[in-house]
């Protein structure tokens, strides 16, 4: 497997774009993506556990119920969420796109991202597809950037891998910086594939996956009311079609998680006023289950989240947290260290306070990437979780985010 460029048109037989058609005052910001397959592909989703979802969501599952679909556009700057026209919005959406694709329209998925309760109004979507479709090509960029909100890096990632001989790849675009929070979905993230897959088994991989990657990154605590993950598949690769499990379905399943993995750390890194990346990586739990809620409780944690935005070595509150996860954890047997391009210092042993030096602490803690390494007394379980700092500049952005 390796790393190659490309995005969601990396694999076979995809092309995007993403232009500005008016939904977003400011005419410099892409407003509207699409992701297009030469053939129908299998697909496969997930989506929020928020109880109030965006009107596209509900939309995207009744398409999706064959597990076959085509093409996604996703609009940005209105989640076209709490309105009470939003489902005949987001048909509309399909329908235009479809008519426009000569396609099925329950081929199409629907997403939004933006203001929710804002009114969207279909007018200029309807008279951007034409271009959209028009300028369809080797342009997942493009693509992603229509797709961004508060965004300030493109997220996109690409890898190859070989099936039974096959080359085939497997690329996404996602978007995703405040209003980030566990479970699923958390976020926009569309993933094209050129493997041979059924939908029943892209299903399962992705549905897995999501367990251990974007069920375990956080921002702020917010689970958003239109996130979904979605997985074209248009086995235009050649290989055998994955329909169960095997080496085969290993060998996919691991390109997905290289491809959601590099996407998770970006999302968090790109969190909303964000100066470091958070990891947190727990090993020697009871189980599984445990160590994955030691690791999401610390990286939600607004205090440990603001010391590590002020390069505070405030072991503490890593301990606070793991204390109120709720997790079965002898609290007497943590290890805590702060590890980071500068080095590895460790904070905390069998869970008491141990020398350290505060000037050694604070150059690790000055990086961009931070891991917060816990080791446990319990078990074999182990899990990684994602997350940022908390700044003033959260707040501000948040303050008039609407208006």
């Amino acid at each position: 497997m390796k790393l190659i460029s490309g995005g969601v048109c990396a694999a076979k037989g995809f092309a995007a774009n993403g232009i500005h058609c008016g939904i977003r005052k400011n005419k410099s910001k892409r407003d509207l993506a699409l992701i297009y397959s030469e053939v129908p592909a299998s697909a496969a989703a997930v989506y929020t556990t928020n109880l109030v979802k965006g009107a596209p969501l509900a939309v995207t599952k009744r398409h999706l119920m064959n597990g076959i679909a085509q093409a996604v556009i996703c609009n940005s700057g209105n989640a076209n969420t709490c309105n009470a026209n939003g489902i005949e919005i987001a048909e509309q959406m399909g329908e235009l796109l479809a008519k426009e694709l000569k396609i099925d329209a329950k081929d199409v998925i629907v997403a939004s991202t933006g203001v929710i309760g804002l009114p969207l109004d279909i007018a200029p979507i309807a008279a951007g597809i034409p271009s959209l479709v028009a300028g369809l090509g080797n342009k997942s960029v493009e693509a992603a950037e229509g797709i961004m909100t508060t965004d300030t890096r493109l997220k996109e990632v690409a890898v190859s891998f070989e099936i039974g001989g096959k080359t085939c790849s497997l690329g996404g675009i996602a978007k995703g910086s405040g209003m980030i929070h566990p479970n699923m979905a958390t976020m926009l993230v569309f993933i094209t594939t050129d493997c041979a897959i059924s939908p029943a088994m892209l299903q399962k991989a992705l549905s897995t996956d999501v367990q251990t990657t974007f069920n375990m990154v956080s921002v702020d605590g917010d689970t958003s009311t239109n996130d979904m993950v979605a997985v074209l598949a248009n086995g235009m690769a050649g290989n055998d079609c994955i329909d169960a499990e095997g080496e085969a379905f290993d060998s996919f399943m691991k390109a997905l998680n290289t491809v959601t993995v590099a996407l998770c750390r970006r999302i968090a890194a790109d969190g909303e006023g964000a100066t470091k990346l958070l990891e947190c990586s727990v090993s020697g739990a009871k189980d599984e289950a445990t160590a994955k809620t030691v690791a999401k409780a610390v990286v939600c944690s607004s205090l440990t989240k603001a010391a590590m935005f002020g390069a505070d070595a405030n072991w503490g509150r890593v301990l606070c947290a793991i204390g109120y996860s709720g997790a079965d954890v002898d609290v007497n047997g943590v290890d805590v260290s702060f590890v980071s391009p500068k080095g590895e210092i460790l904070v905390c042993q069998k869970g008491a306070g141990v020398a350290f030096s505060e000037e050694t602490a604070k150059e690790i803690l000055l990086e961009n990437e931070i891991e917060i390494r816990i080791t446990l007394s319990d078990g074999q379980g182990s899990a990684t979780a994602w997350g940022c700092d908390l700044t003033y500049e959260y707040v501000k952005i948040n303050g008039d985010y609407r208006t």
